[in-house]
């Protein structure tokens, strides 16, 4: 029986929305709130406002894609529903960024894993950055209502093969281990949630917030670049957005204009200070698109006797936290461990090799666990993050440079993993390295992750996680936003996604956007 489209149930219903790459000439569209930007903070945002009788209009560059769009096909979700077509990376190639592009956005593609930020990066926050009033306890009733909202439970069903490896790895080692909650109702167990969900059971914006706006009168405008703000004295007056062709490639000529009386940036942590950056914002103390942190990423590979099919089941069910924190806050860089879901273009990037050695891997691909390590970025004096910056069209990067301090977790996490694999029952080993190899023999193992060069390019590094670049502060020295999300030198602007975090935080950071954005859009809504 074929699952309903329920967001093309909507626009037969009436819903209002643009699809700006069928514009031919130029518009001008008014709202109480203009929202730039429909993933985590900007569906959550718009809702509420929505709900507290607010004209809105929602603001999305990339294109509209529902359920009857995903087909579960690699190549048409990536160069669909991602940023720069699944190739979007660091200024210097380095690092592989997945964000989504599409209705929806990040959430649309991520892995439905929900973690409440830390206590420890909380406190964290308010010790060094002067945010006031996010303490755990202060963001436990947001959390709460938004896990309530979108269904987020610890995943009740037995992790795949995948997952498994972590937690038998981690149950031989004495290391702690638990399990993901995941934002889903109904989930058919796929694993195919990076290509977009086929059965509307990932509880994303395109299927909550987003709705529930447009049933309260909403306005979605999709395949639109919020280009730049205007400004008047310490007001923005107009935001200037520009029509994508119909590729969503490059904008094609119509500007459509927005006026409101309040204006919500939330495109994310590359996207969010670019538009500032090409507005030409104030920016008195040089903090906009400063202090952007990534989760960077690395991998280990495994082989096992037994069968993984690492592409089927919840892609994300089981983490370790046994090294995030076990050095302090501020020590040695912290870790958070967890699996990747291994579909074949995705498994072909991440093993790596040519010809007959790719041909090789892929074909264990059956047998093959791939874990991978979070690193937890900005809790140190050695680690500033990254800077996003303009190319000559306008168009954002984020320069992101190595130091000791990186290169030294990135080897103790490579560690981590062989260990755990090992201890799971791997045959073989092999680190997602240029010059890695399979070992049978763990202790060959890790003399081979001794001698690895650690280097850019060497070393297969990617990330689906930007934060900061707008961090939030009641000292305008160190933040871009009070910690309200208030612009501190524009009356009428806020910003409520994940640029908001003065660190990386050490989880999957979804939830935390939801749960932060929902305080900051209901304090928004009780002083228009």
């Amino acid at each position: 029986m074929p699952v309903p489209d329920l967001f093309r149930e909507g626009l037969a219903r009436g819903w209002q929305t643009l699809d700006a790459s069928h514009l031919e000439d130029n518009r001008t569209l008014e709202a109480d709130v203009a929202i730039v930007g429909s993933g985590a903070g900007g569906g959550t945002t718009a809702e509420i406002l929505s709900k507290a009788g607010l004209k809105v209009l929602l603001i999305e560059e990339g294109p509209l894609r529902t359920s009857s769009d995903f087909k579960m096909r690699e190549p048409e979700a990536y160069s669909t529903l991602y940023q720069e077509g699944m190739g979007r990376s660091s200024k210097d190639g380095a690092i592989t960024i997945m964000q989504g592009r599409a209705v929806g956005g990040t959430t649309l593609v991520n892995w439905t894993s929900s973690f409440r930020t830390p206590e420890q990066t909380l406190n964290y926050w308010a010790d060094n950055f002067a945010v006031k009033g996010h303490s755990a306890g202060a963001m436990a009733p947001w959390f709460e209502q938004m896990e309530a909202r979108l269904g987020v439970q610890p995943w009740a069903l037995a992790p795949n093969a995948n997952n498994g490896v972590i937690r038998d790895g981690c149950e031989k080692l004495g290391w702690n281990w638990d399990i993901i909650p995941r934002n889903v109702r109904g989930c058919w167990d796929l694993g195919y949630c990076g290509l977009g969900c086929p059965t509307n059971a990932k509880q994303s914006m395109l299927v909550t917030t987003i709705p529930a706006s447009l049933d309260r009168g909403a306005c979605l405008l999709y395949s639109a670049r919020a280009h730049r703000l205007v400004f008047d004295n310490d007001r923005v007056s107009s935001l200037e957005c520009l029509a994508m062709d119909e590729r969503n490639v490059a904008p094609k000529g119509p500007k459509i204009t927005v006026r409101a009386k309040h204006y919500v940036l939330a495109g994310g942590g590359i996207n969010t200070p670019a538009i500032l950056l090409r507005s030409n914002a104030p920016d008195p103390h040089d903090r906009t698109g400063k202090r952007t942190f990534l989760h960077l990423t690395v991998f280990s590979a495994a082989q096992f006797d037994r069968t993984i099919n690492p592409f089927y089941g919840a892609p994300q069910s089981v983490y370790s936290d046994h090294f995030q924190w076990r050095e302090g806050v501020s020590g040695p860089m912290g870790y958070k461990l967890e699996v990747p879901p291994m579909q074949p273009a995705f498994a072909s990037v991440l093993l790596g090799g040519y010809g007959e050695s790719s041909a090789t891997r892929m074909a264990s691909l059956p047998n093959t666990n791939m874990m991978l390590a979070l690193l937890r970025d900005g809790f140190h004096p050695d680690s500033d993050g990254g800077s996003v910056e303009l190319r000559s069209d306008g168009t954002p990067v984020l320069d992101y440079p190595f130091s000791d301090y990186i290169w030294d977790g990135v080897r103790r996490a490579l560690h981590s993993m062989a260990e755990v694999q090992f201890a799971a029952g791997a045959r073989a080993v092999m680190p997602a390295h240029a010059d890695g190899a399979y070992e049978t023999n763990q202790k060959a193992l890790h003399q081979q992750i001794d001698t690895l060069k650690l280097a850019p390019y060497l070393i297969r590094l990617g990330s689906a996680h930007v934060m900061g670049g707008c961090a939030m502060s009641e000292d305008p020295k160190l933040g871009v936003v009070d910690s309200m999300g208030r612009h501190h030198q524009l009356e009428n602007l806020s910003i409520h996604d994940g640029s908001l975090f003065p660190t990386s935080i050490g989880a999957n950071p979804q939830l935390s956007i939801y749960g932060l954005t929902a305080k900051l859009a209901n304090d928004l809504a009780t002083t228009m």
